[in-house]
């Protein structure tokens, strides 16, 4: 009975589909820090462009949607012989055969910084209550069970410090929501939606001990794991009643008529003294703790001035499924390109296998995408949008510093490259040098009315390329 629960949650619980309601939208309000020194961090963070999201926990031994097929919500199948408890029971169960013994967070490390990745966000604990870290609030964590006796059995120490090694900006992944707590889904009642299963305002002690739990998790995180950049909080539908709105509203999910709230400012106060300059990312709830915005699975539909970040999966689950389609390299490059000319940044989801190494087709593809990236990365790295940022296929982006732009063509997979290619926006400087960015040699570009014409370099007709980069003034 064990082994035949994962191959039924397969066949119905993987694809985007199935993940659509719980997908966050991007926000409508953005509110600037205050903080002097959370500004300055977050401009560093907006030079960096290109991340990796890490999300790594139970599901991956049966290979499956992460947490998310022990909530009982419409959307979400499950076989229905089997008894909804008998199911918990085997999910929280997999914690006895959880041993990643190949768990290399170098290789991690190593094929994201070659892929040109520049800041890491790693799932310490997702909304199953799994922990990746070692908590002392509940012994439901990676190191209390059969990787206990591994040296690196606290996993989210050796994730940090191989990444902070290969010059990472440092993000925590935290879910506010904790599925595993008897004060959040309390025993003694059906746990039925992702919001938590009694009414705050008639056990008030039972919802302060869910706090205190939460605060004490963070304070563990905040303190005793080195330098961290981003706290990365999910599970927007915990939040002050408030808060809601229509954005919420139309997740599709119950709403309780109880606050949710956690006490943000507290848990600031707290992480920004360990951490000064903390980014606080609490997703889609507006306001002073959501330092920049993360629409999911999508690209704003035009240019944004406040900070975002698209955060998308390289295959289509955020978790290791086997036998998940992964996106080609040239669409992840195109992708990047879209969203730094819109003003945001690009997080990248892979999943790790439950022995702890990466799938090759990631490494295949994060070594493709670095190729590009190597090459090219002038005209994504510490830029800044442009007034006109598309042409068609033509993205730009200019330098931090005014003066120098950027033109990002990206080519159609499977065709052949045009000879040349023309631009209405954006014109060079009369007289004024171009250059292809991977080799620095000067293009010819000519202007026709209002339209540049660019003559593309030879090397890229014969060996074609996922996207051109052209520099001019």
């Amino acid at each position: 009975m064990r082994t035949a629960f994962p191959v039924i949650l397969l066949a119905v619980c993987t694809g985007t589909a199935a993940n659509a309601q719980q997908q966050h939208p991007q926000s409508a309000v953005y509110e600037w820090p205050a903080d002097t020194l959370v500004r300055v961090k977050l401009d560093k963070w907006q030079d960096l462009k290109f991340g990796m999201i890490i999300h790594w926990g139970l599901y991956a031994v049966p290979g499956m949607i992460e947490s998310w097929a022990l909530c009982s919500e419409p959307w979400v199948n499950r076989d229905s012989t089997i008894a909804y408890d008998d199911f918990k029971k085997w999910y929280w169960g997999l914690k006895k055969d959880f041993n990643p013994v190949k768990f290399d967070p170098e290789q991690w490390a190593k094929a994201g910084k070659e892929a040109g990745m520049k800041y890491l966000v790693f799932t310490t604990k997702h909304h199953d209550g799994f922990c990746m870290f070692d908590t002392k609030q509940t012994d439901f964590k990676i190191s209390n069970g059969p990787f206990a006796g591994n040296p690196k059995a606290d996993v989210a120490k050796y994730v940090f410090d191989a990444f902070r090694k290969n010059g990472f900006m440092i993000g925590a992944y935290f879910s506010k929501p904790d599925w595993h707590s008897e004060y959040y889904w309390w025993p003694k009642y059906a746990t039925a939606d992702r919001n938590n299963n009694y009414d705050i305002r008639t056990f008030p002690w039972r919802w302060q001990q869910f706090k205190s739990f939460t605060y004490n998790q963070l304070s563990e995180l905040m303190h005793n794991y080195g330098s961290i950049d981003i706290l990365w909080l999910d599970g927007g539908w915990v939040r002050p009643r408030e808060t809601v709105n229509d954005e919420v509203r139309s997740w599709g999910a119950a709403i309780p008529e109880w606050s949710q709230d956690i006490d943000m400012p507290r848990i600031a106060t707290m992480a920004r003294a360990a951490q000064p300059g903390l980014l606080m990312v609490d997703r889609t709830v507006h306001g002073s703790y959501e330092n920049y915005q993360t629409p999911e699975q999508s690209i704003p539909a035009q240019q944004l001035d406040q900070p975002w970040e698209s955060c998308m999966t390289l295959a289509n689950n955020w978790g290791y499924v086997p036998g998940d389609p992964f996106k080609s390299s040239a669409r992840v490059i195109h992708v990047l390109a879209e969203v730094v000319a819109k003003g945001g940044s690009l997080l990248l989801g892979i999943g790790p296998k439950p022995d702890g190494t990466l799938p090759d087709e990631v490494i295949e593809r994060l070594e493709e995408i670095g190729k590009w990236t190597k090459a090219n990365g002038s005209a994504i790295y510490n830029t800044r949008t442009t007034p006109h940022y598309r042409d068609g296929n033509i993205f730009f982006t200019q330098s931090k510093q005014p003066g120098t732009r950027y033109a990002i063509v990206c080519l159609e997979e499977g065709k052949p490259v045009p000879a040349t290619v023309q631009w209405t926006v954006n014109i060079p400087k009369k007289g004024s040098r171009m250059k292809y960015l991977p080799t620095g040699e000067s293009v010819k570009w000519t202007l026709e009315g209002d339209s540049v014409r660019v003559w593309l370099p030879a090397s890229v007709l014969k060996q074609g390329s996922a996207a051109v980069a052209l520099e001019f003034e």
